[in-house]
């Protein structure tokens, strides 16, 4: 039987073996580039579930992550800016998965126009500042005012993940051009230990 081996890049190689070490490095399980949509969330939400079992975290750690997640990726469904460039595909969003000793975390990336970063940071700073108490009734506000934008959510996502999970956001914005940004957004989940019930004799 004739085999035929394929030749690949060295530079292409060097590249899969640096990508694969920096998910090593970075602790990452899941790493995703392209257009997120409905379909997308729903299988990443299965993948990181069923990692999670192999960690065997407690119910807690699990719901929370689901649910950061899900808003995350519904998050970028809504509120992410296209660009086209000159090969017409759309510009496409970022999601990672990640899990450290003591907490997991989620991150996204998508592209937004110039004239929403004042009210993006505005608003996530607000959020941030917030303690337990303001949180819930600021959630309260928003559902009752029903200021739902054109795409959807009325800053929903943010609040109900800094109440979930404890932590504040952390954000960054990458200008692109002239109208346009990369938003990232990373979200800090902490890990609940499952408690050991010892049998009394």
């Amino acid at each position: 039987m004739k085999t035929t081996q394929i030749t690949v890049g060295t530079n292409f190689l060097d590249f899969i073996y640096k990508l694969n070490k920096t998910m090593v490095d970075q602790k990452l399980m899941l790493v995703y580039e392209g257009e997120v949509n409905q379909a997308i969330t729903k299988a990443f939400s299965n993948l990181a579930e069923k990692n999670m079992e192999e960690f065997e975290e407690s119910t807690t750690t699990k719901m929370r992550v689901y649910h950061v997640m899900i808003e995350c990726l519904q998050n970028i469904c809504k509120h992410a800016d296209d660009i086209e460039g000159e090969s017409g595909v759309k510009t496409r969003a970022i999601f990672v998965v990640g899990k450290e000793q003591n907490e997991y975390f989620v991150s996204t990336g998508n592209v937004v126009i110039n004239e929403k970063l004042p009210h993006i940071e505005e608003w996530v700073t607000m959020v941030n500042c917030l303690d337990e108490d303001d949180l819930k009734s600021l959630y309260k506000t928003r559902i009752k005012e029903a200021k739902i934008s054109e795409k959807g959510g009325a800053g929903l996502g943010l609040i109900d993940i800094v109440r979930k999970t404890g932590n504040q956001l952390e954000y960054h914005f990458e200008p692109l051009d002239d109208n346009y940004s990369f938003f990232v957004l990373k979200s800090k989940i902490p890990r609940k230990t499952k408690v050991q019930v010892s049998a009394i004799a």
